[in-house]
Parts: C-alpha cells; structure tokens; sequence
C-alpha cells in the first residue's frame, strides 16, 4: 500500500497520521518544523500548543467536553496525551505543554509505519494526502491552496497569550482559587482595586502597539483577542472579560517574569462550504482532504477531531470498508457538516457547541439536563461505531 501523505504534525495532523498507522497504513508526516518556524511556535515538538494549555471544559454539560468524550471512546492519541499529563485547572483539562507535546512525538516517531519528513511542503502531494499545515500555513503553500482549490482566501488575527513563570508572581498580593466555583484552588488571582484597574485601563489604551501588518480591530476573532482590542470597547469591557472579579501594573505581576510575551498571528481559513465534503475532502479532487483550523474548524478539540474523522474516512476507503457517517446528532459529526454546509459567504470559523448539534426531539427541563441529555445520546452513537469492523482492526 502507498504511503498517505499528512503535511502539518500539529494536532489535527498528528491524530490523523496516527489513526491511519495503527490500522496498518503507512504514513508520510511531513512538518517545517524545526527547519522552518512561525512567530507562534517556540519548540520542534509536534502538536505544540501556541496559545492557552486549556482544553477548556471536560464536562459532558459543555459542548467540548462532550466532543473530547466522544475522541477518547474513539481512540484519540492527542486526548490520551492530554489527560496522560493534564495538571489541575479545576473543571477544565489542561496540560503541560512541554510533556503533552513531547508524548504525542515520541509515539508517532516510535511507530514503524510513520515516516516523519521535516521539510515545508509548497505543492500538493501525489496520492492520497491529508492537508493540516493549520492557521499558520506557510505563505507559499497558503497561495497553492487558494489557486488549486479556487477558494476565496479568508483569515483573522488572532491572540497567543504571554507565558508568566509561577515563580515571579507575587502572592502576597494574589489568591488561588477554583473557576467559576467548579474543582480546587488551581487558578491564580490577581485582584486589583479600582483605582489600580483605572490606571491599568489608561496605560493599556494609550500604549506604543508593535505593527502588524494588514490589522485592524474588525479583523480580531472575537473569541481570542488582544486586551488591548477589548480595552478600546469601554473602560468596563476587560472587568466583564478576562479580569473579571502593561501586566506590571497588576500588583501580583508586578515583578512578573514572562517567558514568552503575547503575538499577534494571521489565521488562514478556506471557505468550506461547498468546497470540502462532510468527510473535509476537496470536492472534485477527493484523494485531497483537509484538517484542522484551515478548514474553519476553531480550537484545539476541534481540530483534532477534523483529523480524526478525516482520517477514519481515509481508512475506511483504503481497507474497502464502509465509511464511517457520524451524524448531527454527535458533536464530531456536526461540526464536520458545519463546515462543510454552512453559509457560504458568510462563513466565520467556529468552536463546537451545541447550537450545531441536532436538537432532541422531546423537551427537557432545564439546559443542563438538556445538554446531558444530547450528550447521553451522543455517546451512544459513538458506541455504535466502535463496534464496527474499522475500529476492531485496530493494532496499537
């Protein structure tokens, strides 16, 4: 069997050659890494995180958590990773990043059918390939997909966090604490009076900002922006966001040493709809799929399960099985159809939720026992499918 060709070793590349080797198809994972890195990235790990180490919530009453329950039942590497070196964040799974990373590498680069390339790719791959170079495609591959697929190109900017060491907070002035009420003490606050918050506010809004070109404040996504974006929105938009109840001016951080200070980086999306299946096969050219958050697919969870499902495609078509047809009903399922059949011209990159899952078809009281209730009959789709024939062909 000819090798399929994954380009791009983050998340969703990373679960796709995986899925396709430990059902004994070869794989040719080709990264730019480290020969050739972006702004965000900072290590030669694959599946490095570039902005939060946040999962974000584990819990089946959120639409994420159920989405990474579904990967778990269906055999995710980056979900056994990620719960192999989570660290405490109450009611979220988060990771170390450093031990996350390096146990995803370590597992495909030890596996016997996965040939690790590090070069840039700057033209489709012969044969069968999966495209999961992610929103930080490189210029000259980003231009050949947008000549080859005939998509209109479409990006945003978007916000990788600064990295502060524990160390050189000064707790004196600082509290831990759960989130949101919800797990232990494992989050740090660091509260400010309002006087201190005002003077915050102001130095914030008149600060020297380094350039980027082409940015401007419409062109942020709206789930992950600069603070100082927010700050221009009103004086009460950052108390209502991320501090709710520069850096130095917050009393706890005022010895703060930052490892990494915060970017700025350009995300590159297709326009999906009526371009990719609901499989994120290019329509007309199927041997080419896409995974990841070029195809509009936003998150860490999410696009992980692009690469998943992508690749459970490939595999059934290669071994000669029946594909696998997740519905809306599952959370995998609906975002895959959203991508593929959202509104075209209007297409904006989307977290999964459960305003894309199909509805239940009886009325529950209560969101959170509505929510449940999807993910309840969400989990027991996901059971069917494992059952079949391409998930018992599975060699680890």
């Amino acid at each position: 069997m000819n090798p399929v060709t994954v380009v791009g070793a983050g998340l969703a590349g990373s679960e796709a050659a995986w899925q396709l080797a430990i059902r004994g198809i070869p794989v040719r994972l080709t990264e730019m890494k480290p020969k050739k890195m972006t702004p965000a990235h900072v290590s030669p790990w694959f599946a490095e995180l570039v902005c939060s180490n946040s999962l974000r919530s584990d819990e089946l009453t959120n639409a994420v958590g159920l989405l990474k329950e579904e990967l778990r039942r269906l055999g995710s590497l980056i979900m056994h990773c990620a719960d192999e070196h989570r660290v405490a964040a109450g009611g979220a799974l988060a990771v170390d990043r450093v031990g996350f990373a390096r146990a995803v590498t370590d597992r495909l680069r030890a596996h016997p059918l996965v040939e690790v390339v590090e070069e840039e790719v700057t033209d489709f791959p012969d044969g069968e390939v999966i495209i999961a170079t992610g929103p930080l495609t490189s210029d000259a591959f980003a231009d050949t997909i947008l000549r080859r697929t005939g998509s209109e190109g479409m990006h945003f900017y978007d916000a990788v966090a600064p990295i502060v060491s524990l160390e050189s907070v000064d707790m004196t002035s600082a509290f831990r604490a759960s989130r949101y009420d919800k797990g232990t003490a494992d989050y740090i606050n660091c509260p400010m009076n309002a006087e201190e918050y005002e003077a915050f506010w102001r130095e914030l809004i008149s600060a020297r900002e380094a350039e980027v070109h082409g940015f401007d404040d419409a062109g942020v996504f709206e789930g992950c922006m600069p603070v100082e974006v927010m700050a221009r929105r009103g004086v009460d938009t950052l108390r209502f966001g991320p501090l709710k109840p520069v850096f130095s001016m917050i009393p706890a951080l005022r010895n703060a040493d930052f490892v990494r200070y915060g970017v700025m980086h350009r995300n590159t999306y297709l326009q999906s709809p009526g371009l990719l299946d609901r499989y994120y096969r290019l329509i007309g050219e199927e041997r080419v799929a896409f995974a990841g958050q070029i195809t509009g697919v936003e998150g860490y969870v999410e696009s992980c399960a692009s690469g998943m499902l992508a690749s459970l495609e490939l595999s059934a078509r290669l071994l000669g099985l029946p594909a696998e047809d997740f519905s809306r009903a599952t959370a995998i399922g609906a975002l895959a159809l959203y991508v593929s059949g959202g509104s075209v011209g209007d297409f904006q990159p989307m977290n999964v939720n459960f305003g894309i899952i199909e509805p239940l078809d009886r009325r529950v009281r209560g969101k959170r026992n509505k929510n449940a209730e999807i993910s309840r009959r969400a989990l027991e789709e996901i059971g069917r499918h494992t059952e079949g024939e391409l998930f018992r062909c599975v060699s680890l």
